[in-house]
């Protein structure tokens, strides 16, 4: 359970590179945006998930970027591999779990659950550009491609 703690409310905006704290798990909790940078910094970033109901991250690759997700509420499956074809490390997440991706995995998170899907993630190096919000995974896709 979550504790009660001194880190004040945080509007959804990028409050990098300058120094910054917050309350993650309620930042992470009361995002409904796809996906929201926190804060992005010269060598880590920070955003924000959420996933809806039968959603994905999508199948992705991050050939020079380090990945850290930790599931803060809801439940899906991790998948991992060394090829978009070769998906052979699959793992249940919920509440707590914590993904480490390396670089050069594909991976996809999907929501597996019956409410959406709220993660932190964590890039190192940055992945997404200073200030990125992105309502839903199609617009995201439209943006990245």
């Amino acid at each position: 359970m979550h504790s009660k703690n001194n880190c004040h409310d945080t509007p959804a905006k990028d409050y990098g590179p300058q120094p910054f704290v917050t309350d993650i798990y309620k930042a992470t909790v009361q995002n409904a945006n796809y996906r929201t940078a926190l804060w992005t910094g010269r060598h880590l970033q920070l955003t924000l998930m959420c996933i809806p109901i039968c959603g994905e991250i999508g199948l992705e690759v991050h050939p020079e970027t380090d990945q850290f997700l930790r599931i803060e509420s809801g439940s899906g499956t991790a998948f991992m591999g060394p090829s978009e074809n070769c998906l052979n490390y699959q793992f249940p997440v919920s509440d707590g779990c914590a993904v480490f991706v390396p670089a050069g995995t594909w991976h996809n998170i999907v929501n597996t659950g019956n409410c959406p899907l709220k993660i932190y993630t964590i890039y190192a190096p940055p992945h997404h550009p200073h200030g990125t919000v992105q309502s839903t995974k199609r617009i995201a896709d439209m943006e990245e491609h």
